[in-house]
């Protein structure tokens, strides 16, 4: 995943805490007349848990770290928090911002669960006696409408070190893939081009192929070397026409699986081992010998003046 995505992850908890940042602020306020006595701060929390949205669970701790009521959610009153020193958990463990309310980085909670927390400090006048605590389970909280597009820009993920340390030990070995390649990718481009196959991960080492297709879409299908070199099986699979908000054009599927080829065959020791296509986020994956992979849009895949092929200084490296 690409940088963007903690941008994408800051303005999703910003958002958060506008939507939890008023309610918990109205009750850590009201807490102030009964902090220390714990079945009224009990009872208050019971009637306030109701204001804050999603919430699991809320407590008082005093200004140590250390619960002074019992966990409260909407339905009841949980014993045996009381008492419990919170002081490392890692929400007490941020910094807390001037104006007094957190909303904690995502952690594992003792659930086993990702879990968000979020404090507001308690004041008597100006001095601060303790906080509102409240837990979140990340399944509870709304999600942005849209979802995140992903970055199409060229990005190259280093493997395992012990396959790279030995890569030069090694030479390509013929798949029956390899000795029947061009029937394999003719049939690969009928079945994405004419028959509804939009993800493909091709295994040219182990001679076979995964597909998903349109009509089936939380299935995947996976074709052997047999069916790879037989064009009968193109007639399981119904004619679709090429979907309008595909980010791959039809034309383009063809010279990607003839770039594929020569990156497979031009060397013996640098070589494509896997590569896969969808054609709905325009995107092709090309993992090597030497266990790096690369990322990137199909444009920049079939321009031989881009930035992939001239990092890798043509198709012999990896």
């Amino acid at each position: 995943m690409d940088e963007k995505w903690k941008d994408d992850v800051y303005r999703k908890r910003a958002e958060l805490g506008r939507w939890l940042h008023e309610p918990m602020a109205r009750l850590a306020g009201l807490c102030t007349a009964v902090w220390g006595d714990r079945q009224r701060l009990n009872d208050l929390l019971a009637v306030g848990c109701s204001g804050i949205p999603r919430v699991v669970s809320i407590y008082a701790l005093d200004s140590a770290g250390v619960q002074i009521s019992d966990n409260v959610d909407v339905e009841r009153i949980t014993p045996g928090h009381f008492g419990r020193d919170r002081s490392q958990r890692p929400y007490m463990r941020e910094p807390l911002p001037p104006w007094g309310f957190l909303l904690s980085d995502a952690y594992v909670g003792l659930t086993g669960r990702p879990s968000l927390t979020a404090l507001h400090v308690v004041r008597d006048g100006e001095q601060a006696i303790g906080f509102l605590g409240a837990d979140f389970d990340l399944r509870d909280l709304p999600v942005a409408a849209a979802l995140r597009e992903e970055s199409r820009e060229w990005r190259q993920v280093k493997g395992d070190p012990s396959i790279r340390s030995g890569v030069f030990l090694q030479q390509r070995v013929e798949s029956p893939m390899d000795r029947d390649i061009d029937q394999a990718q003719a049939i690969l481009e009928e079945l994405i081009t004419e028959r509804g196959m939009f993800q493909v991960v091709i295994h040219f080492s182990s001679s076979r192929a995964t597909g998903w297709f349109i009509d089936d879409p939380f299935r995947y299908r996976i074709f052997d070397q047999e069916a790879l070199a037989d064009p009968d099986v193109c007639l399981l699979y119904p004619s679709q026409r090429w979907p309008a908000d595909a980010l791959i054009q039809r034309e383009s599927v063809k010279p990607m699986l003839a770039a594929m080829r020569e990156l497979r065959l031009a060397d013996q020791t640098i070589y494509l081992r896997s590569a896969s296509i969808n054609i709905f986020n325009g995107m092709v994956s090309l993992t090597f010998s030497c266990d790096g992979t690369h990322y990137m849009s199909c444009d920049e895949f079939l321009n031989r003046q881009g930035n992939f092929w001239s990092a890798i200084g043509g198709p012999a490296s990896g």
